[in-house]
């Protein structure tokens, strides 16, 4: 059968996540921690976009990488953690955001609903990491900071240009070190953004939250 004639998994609706055997809550992941910002005013649209969702969950699979990747932050670096800044984003949310955006060359940052983002498919994660201390690292831009100072493909030139700090890129690679070696990838325009698995078969095979 072509993929053009396949039809896709059934959304899930959030509210049945906590019931569902294909995710995990973040809460059970050690060596983490857990600070959505779509879940408080602490974000580009200052308010919760979440209400009253619990959105702190991945599937497993991604899940169990995120783990590998804390564990081996900790050994390669004690005292520092992963902190999750976003992790599940139901559908419903991600086109709350595209509203927010829309007609604006900012939707750059936002996968537009109908494609979807991995996130609603719990298979993404937007991260940033602490120091001993608990204080968040100085990455050289903020979460959600919609300006090519963000772009992990304007590094260099940012360097060059004293736009970006040496400390701010050693950082950024521990962050992608940890990620990648426990099998997330990263995407051009937001150094804080990581997806786990194939895109296209994630998509295409995996049931998005509604």
């Amino acid at each position: 059968m072509s993929e053009a004639l396949t039809t896709p998994p059934a959304m899930i609706p959030c509210e049945e996540i906590a019931a569902h055997p294909d995710f995990r809550p973040l809460l059970s992941i050690e060596g983490i921690a857990i600070d959505l910002r779509y879940a408080t005013p602490d974000n580009f649209v200052s308010r919760n976009v979440y209400g009253g969702l619990d959105c702190a969950w991945l599937r497993h699979e991604a899940a169990a990488a995120l783990q590998q990747a804390a564990h081996w932050l900790g050994r390669q670096r004690p005292g520092y953690r992963i902190a999750v800044l976003d992790a599940l984003r139901p559908q419903r949310v991600q086109e709350q955001l595209w509203q927010e955006l829309q007609g604006t060359p900012l939707t750059l940052y936002l996968a537009e609903p109908q494609r979807g983002s991995i996130h609603s498919w719990g298979m993404a994660l937007d991260v940033t990491l602490l120091d001993p201390q608990g204080r968040e690292l100085d990455m050289g831009s903020g979460f959600d900071e919609m300006s090519l100072i963000s772009h992990t493909d304007h590094e260099a030139e940012h360097l060059a240009l004293g736009l970006l700090k040496p400390a701010h890129l050693i950082e950024r690679g521990w962050l992608r070190a940890a990620m990648r070696q426990a099998g997330f990838q990263t995407i051009n325009t937001e150094w804080w953004h990581f997806d786990f698995g194939d895109r296209i078969q994630v998509r295409r095979d995996l049931p998005r939250v509604l």
